[in-house]
């Protein structure tokens, strides 16, 4: 069993855990995920990691309800404790490998929507703990759906708050934003990209248009999170390849996003499972060892 420490409501239906995990905690680096059932006989859930804190052991996750299984996760609060909090899984973000002098020569731009500045903050916070600065669009339907605002303004160089509607910061979605800053004057190096996948996929249109390489997570497809389940099948460039063993990051000009949006809807249902499974043969799970997915 694993302790949550801290419960609390961050906006309507978005919820924030901060859960004793220790081993978890010692091994997380940013863009990592975890896999955590509320109980005993809950649904398995991959989430991203938000924070975590080695000295105090402890790892942070942020949920949207959308399902069940979430819906029953909000019963959980501070002195309870998760089932099962299995991680980290996935492969880091890219730069963490990269040589620190070569990123403070690096210009980045982080997008964030929606849910996705949860896994956004960590990476931000990596950079800025290594003295590398970075501008930060978040983006949000509206003021009471922005997240976390104060934690990212805490390690962005830039931050950029954009909300659809304009009820709060600017007004528009956040490749609106990106746009007014390069007509501003402003140039990218590298845009790490995390939100719904329609954002993700018009964001990569634009960056494509400046030449600038997008890195994106397609965690928002991963069911499964072991790669057996097919769910989170894609293909980047000419390649097949699974976001939970694979990712969950990718090169975002390489995504199919619409094959990838096409595939989820399928897959939430059992004809529809069934179909991909007998169409996609022995490349449908990401652990089979037909496709590279377990390398």
């Amino acid at each position: 069993m694993y302790k949550i420490l801290e419960a609390k409501m961050l906006a309507d239906n978005i919820y924030k855990w901060v859960v004793l995990a220790p081993r978890c905690a010692s091994r997380c680096e940013p863009g990592q995920f975890v896999i955590v059932r509320a109980f005993e006989d809950s649904e398995r859930i991959p989430l991203t990691i938000c924070d975590y804190d080695r000295e105090k052991g402890t790892v942070t996750i942020v949920v949207q309800v959308i399902g069940e299984a979430t819906y029953l996760m909000t019963s959980l609060k501070e002195g309870d404790a998760f089932h099962d909090f299995v991680g980290p899984l996935g492969k880091p973000s890219e730069f963490v490998e990269e040589d620190v002098e070569k990123l403070k020569n690096t210009r980045f731009i982080f997008v964030a929507g929606g849910l996705g500045t949860a896994p956004v903050y960590p990476q931000v916070k990596w950079m800025h703990e290594h003295g590398v600065d970075v501008d930060v669009i978040v983006g949000a339907k509206t003021k009471n759906l922005v997240i976390m605002e104060e934690e990212m303004k805490a390690v962005a160089g830039n931050l950029y708050i954009t909300t659809d509607d304009g009820s709060y910061g600017r007004s528009g979605m956040v490749t609106k934003v990106l746009e007014d800053l390069y007509a501003e004057g402003k140039k990218y190096d590298v845009c790490v990209c995390i939100g719904p996948m329609i954002m993700m996929k018009f964001v990569c249109l634009l960056t494509k248009k400046f030449d600038l390489h997008t890195i994106v997570s397609m965690n928002p497809i991963m069911v499964d999170g072991t790669g057996m389940c097919g769910a989170c099948r894609l293909k980047v460039g000419d390649e097949i390849k699974f976001a939970c063993v694979d990712g969950p990051e990718f090169d975002g000009h390489l995504v199919d996003f619409d094959q990838a949006m096409k595939r989820q809807q399928m897959y939430k249902t059992k004809e529809g499972r069934a179909y991909l499974a007998a169409k996609e043969g022995n490349t449908h799970h990401g652990g089979c060892g037909n496709c590279g997915g377990e390398e």
